[in-house]
Formats: C-alpha cells, structure tokens, sequence
C-alpha cells in the first residue's frame, strides 16, 4: 500500500525499494509448424527478442534479470532491507531535508533511520539516498512508514510521508533426521502434529497429477548417516493470531512423529516432546495509537485515542500519568485512575494533547502504573505528527 498524505505537489520525490534478490525474466513461446500460415514468424520474433536465450528461444526462462515490483512476502526470521530515495524533482535549492523511516509493528514502533539529523541543503537533481535493516521478529502486519519535512527557498516548511505494508504470518520449521545405525532404514512417516494454535502445511511433497510425490523420491531409503531435511509451515489460527497475550512469550508449535522399518522389517518409532519457539514479547501491557491527525496546528489541542491491552496473565489495577515533554503537553488530570484491567482485555481511552513547537513531533510522556504489583511502563515515541503555524502553511 502506497499512500501520499499530501494533496499538493511536491519539490521532492520519495522512492522506497526492497532489496531482494532478482529473478530471472519469463515470457511465454509461441511457435507454429513451418505449414501453417505464419510461417517462420514466431520463430524470428522469439529470435530477435533480447529476453530470450538465443538458441534457445522457445524456454521460458530468459537471461535477463527482474527487480522485485513490490514487496512481496517476507516470512518471520528474514531480515528485511529496503532502499530509500529522496530526489529533488525542482529547479529550487531546497533546505533542512529530515527523512525519517519508522517500521510500525503490532506491540512496537521502531525507528529505522541511519541518522536523524537534517541535511542543510539539496541542490536540484540531486538526491539523499539511505538502505534500512530490520530483522523481523513478529508475526503480523508491518507497515513502513517513511515520512520527509523540509523547507523552500521561501522558507515554507513542507511535509509528506508514504506507507508501506506488508504481512508476516508464517513460521517455518527444518527437522533433521539422521541415521546413526549401521543399517539402511525405511522411513516410514515423518510427520508434525501441530499445537492448537497453528494450522501445519508439509513442504515435502511435489503436486504430481493428482497425488503428492515425496521429494526423496518413491523408496524412501535412509542409508547409514544420511541425514534427511524436513520442512513445515506454521500459521497461526486466526483466533490466536489476534490476541496479543497469546503468542506472547515461549509458544508450543507441536511435535514430531517419526515411524521406520529396518532392514529386517522391525518397527521403531519415535514422538518428541512438545517442540517450543520463542515469540517476541510485548511486555505486560501495550499501548497503542489507534486514532491521531497527521497534521495539527501548532498550541492548538487535539484529540488521540489510545488503546491499552492487558498481555499479562493477571488482572491489573492502572493509573495513568501524563508527563509534559520539550514540544508535548498534555490536556486533563494526570494520575487518573484507569480501574481494573482483566487478562487479554483491552481500553480505549480518549486524551487531549498539543504541540508548543512547529516540524514532526513524537507523542510521548504516558506512564502507566499497575497499583497491585507497583509496577511503572513507561511510553515514548508512541507515534508522530506534524505540527503547522496555521499563519505560515498548511504543511509541515
């Protein structure tokens, strides 16, 4: 999802790429005998075709390369990387040029920047260029929220930003199975019976017609220290996957069920124990924003609505506390009692705040304080916005 906050045209342009690996290109032949009616003119359009191989026209797969057109799917454990660009599309000297990457998960908002400080200047047809490293850790929608704020030659403060999301929800699982006798086995059955919250896809068959064919082919034979990779895709059931305290914490996946036959026909078999995962924590309780302006006038309060979910296994008695900050103060009485919060319950709690200082802010100063265990979380940087002199523009 590509969206532009901003209505009005823009001096910059912002170029957000993920680096992945290329593949190659793919086109699809079209021949005909040399009796028919076109004659040789497939084959001399596949000829001159750069995409395809030359002796070799009528494969599908060419020799040039493909760069990733999205995002694609990134799965969890991978490290996400992505190119970022701001060109200066004008013929003005534009200044003060901040770029900020921030990559919003469903328990954290992490900053992805390599620096955070403004560049003085970019002169026309010139570009600031940053590569951004993330290695994923949770399961669910990651949204990569790029935003840019400078200033023209006339001294007009601007700002835009773009979101990029994209899913992580699977989880896989290797099994190495080795052979340590002396003898040939026969392998039965290898198999991951899955826990309750997951749903289990095996990856180690090929579609053959109608029936799956084993990737080790039709005698499935272990010969003496052979070694053997199993693989298995885990998804979340849905019923799980939107409960924060769920998954939260070390998880049971399932367990193996190996069968085998020896040489001699005799059975063995072995089931593991529960095979376990460490999934990101999102701590005791967590915050979120899930109403905020992008744009608000510079001392003039506005509303956000905050979302506190309870990812402990306890009830919780919380206060809240609002601490004024440099550029962020806060509207209402701080120390407010929030009441009880039951176990995987969540609250949603309007506030009132405002800006003393113009450009991007960072919404932070909330403290929550469980009563029953004297317990303090505290938030910062729970989100941004942009902050205008209404006399000026109407941009950041």
């Amino acid at each position: 999802m590509d969206v532009n906050q901003a209505k009005q045209e823009h001096l910059l342009a912002l170029k957000v790429m993920r680096l992945t690996k290329p593949t190659l290109f793919t086109n699809l032949p079209v021949t005909c005998e040399d009796r028919d009616l076109p004659g040789d003119l497939f084959a001399q359009l596949m000829r001159e075709d750069p995409s395809t191989i030359k002796g070799a026209e009528t494969l599908m797969l060419g020799e040039m390369l493909t760069l990733p057109q999205n995002f694609g799917n990134i799965f969890l454990g991978e490290t996400f990387s992505s190119y970022i660009s701001v060109h200066n599309d004008s013929n003005q000297v534009v200044k003060d040029i901040l770029v900020k990457a921030d990559l919003q998960t469903s328990s954290q908002r992490l900053n992805l920047s390599a620096s955070n400080s403004a560049v003085a200047e970019l002169k026309p047809e010139c570009c600031i260029d940053d590569v951004i490293h993330h290695e994923v850790k949770e399961i669910g929608t990651h949204i990569l929220v790029c935003a840019v704020s400078y200033t023209s030659q006339f001294g007009e403060k601007l700002y835009f930003r773009k979101f990029f999301k994209f899913q992580t929800d699977e989880v896989f699982l290797e099994a190495q199975i080795q052979n340590i006798t002396t003898s040939p086995m026969f392998m039965e059955k290898v198999s991951l019976e899955p826990s309750m919250m997951y749903n289990v896809t095996e990856l180690n068959s090929v579609a053959c017609g109608d029936q799956g064919e084993s990737t080790f082919g039709k005698m499935s034979y272990l010969q003496p220290m052979d070694t053997r990779q199993y693989l298995y895709c885990l998804k979340p059931k849905p019923e799980y996957a939107e409960k924060a305290g769920v998954i939260k914490g070390v998880t049971v996946i399932g367990k193996l069920d190996i069968v085998w036959k020896t040489n001699l026909g005799e059975r063995g078999r072995l089931q593991t124990s529960q095979l376990q995962r460490m999934a990101p924590g999102y701590g005791d309780i967590r915050l979120s924003l899930e109403v905020i302006p992008d744009t608000v006038n510079l001392e003039e309060p506005f509303g956000i609505v905050c979302k506190i979910t309870n990812c402990s296994e306890r009830t919780m008695d919380l206060v809240m506390e609002m601490c004024n900050t440099r550029s962020i103060h806060w509207c209402g009485i701080s120390g407010r009692q929030l009441g009880k919060l039951s176990p995987a319950a969540s609250l949603s709690l309007p506030l009132t705040v405002f800006s003393s200082e113009q450009g991007l802010q960072s919404i932070s100063g909330l403290r929550l304080t469980d009563t029953f265990l004297k317990r303090t979380y505290e938030y910062d940087d729970i989100a941004q916005v942009c902050v205008v002199c209404p006399f000026m523009s109407n941009e950041c």
